[in-house]
């Protein structure tokens, strides 16, 4: 349902105040974007609506044709990790790039059966195997449980690629969210360790805990910095935001990691420290591509993913990591 300008100022003007606000606000929001849910008050994700949400068992997503999905459980430091496995049917027996997917979630929600639709996708169009990992949640396991998690996925993938049919000089890691902050955590965690990585497909990513205001309009919508504040209280519990790997865009030099792609709605309200990040990417050399999406906030592909928008940007992702894993066009 895409809702009009004169709908959307008609309801503003008859509800006045804060909702006033909030329904003239929608208009900045692309139309092809906008949904009723945009129009509801803000619920910020506190404790009680985080534990009910988290109750409620995640909604598999489609898988693609031709791709076999299967749940493994792979060595971590603190105990075996669950992986969803994304396989495409190829031809030969040529050993296959990889992608390690990491859910989104604001580091307290989530579950990587909800990304198969996008992680299986990749697998088809680019015929390439894909890891999802499903990480530890916070509040109960606060930094660095979810990273390790990760960054031992990561050196799982890297250790046994020989056996398990992966080119080791091709893996990728990338996410959506707080998925796209641990991306970017684990790629900084993987340079110092000298695990290969070849690329990073950051989605929106949650990577600076002192974001706390909104800017205009950014973070209106799904997203909110109530939510965003509860989400990194969650995370870092009683670690220093400081600590390596905590919360990405605190690294001080960004050399020598790996090329990326940061693709970030212009509403979004990651949206500055997704830019800054870009910009000190490339300021330090890093490869980097940043997307802005007019008109789009935090989470919009995930709302209205039939728009002609999202279905442009998921094939920007899709080429992007095809280029940055060496794949033939």
């Amino acid at each position: 349902m895409r809702l009009s300008t004169a709908a959307i100022l008609g309801v503003g003007a008859v509800l006045g105040g804060v909702a006033a606000r909030r329904h003239a606000a929608a208009l900045r929001v692309d139309p092809q974007y906008r949904s009723p849910v945009l129009l509801l008050p803000d619920l910020p994700l506190v404790h009680p609506l985080a534990a009910l949400s988290r109750s409620v068992p995640a909604r598999p997503g489609r898988i693609a044709d031709g791709v076999v999905v299967t749940d493994r459980m792979v060595p971590g430091r603190d105990g075996p990790i669950r992986v969803w496995i994304h396989d495409a049917t190829r031809a030969g027996d040529e050993p296959t790039p990889a992608y390690l997917h990491i859910h989104g979630g604001g580091f307290v929600l989530g579950d990587p059966v909800s990304s198969h639709e996008r992680c299986s996708t990749i697998a088809a169009e680019l015929g390439i195997r894909v890891v999802s990992v499903d990480y530890r949640l916070a509040p109960e396991h606060p930094f660095p449980a979810a990273l390790h998690d990760c960054v031992d996925v990561l050196r799982w993938m890297a250790e046994t690629a020989d056996a398990e049919g992966i080119d080791a000089s091709r893996i990728a890691v990338g996410g959506e969210s707080a998925g796209g902050g641990l991306a970017a955590c684990t790629a900084q965690a993987a340079t110092d360790l000298r695990l290969p990585l070849a690329f990073q497909l950051l989605v929106y990513p949650m990577l600076d805990d002192r974001t706390r205001a909104r800017v205009d309009d950014r973070g209106r919508y799904v997203w909110s910095a109530a939510s965003n504040r509860y989400g990194w209280r969650s995370y870092l519990g009683d670690a220093d935001p400081g600590t390596p790997y905590a919360a990405g865009a605190r690294r001080a030099d960004l050399t020598g990691l790996p090329p990326a792609w940061i693709g970030v709605g212009a509403l979004d309200l990651f949206h500055a420290e997704d830019v800054a990040y870009a910009d000190r990417l490339r300021a330090d050399g890093v490869a980097v591509e940043l997307v802005e999406v007019p008109g789009a906030y935090h989470g919009f592909d995930a709302l209205r993913p039939a728009a002609p928008g999202v279905q442009a940007f998921e094939r920007r992702m899709r080429e992007a990591l095809r280029t940055g894993l060496g794949l033939p066009a």
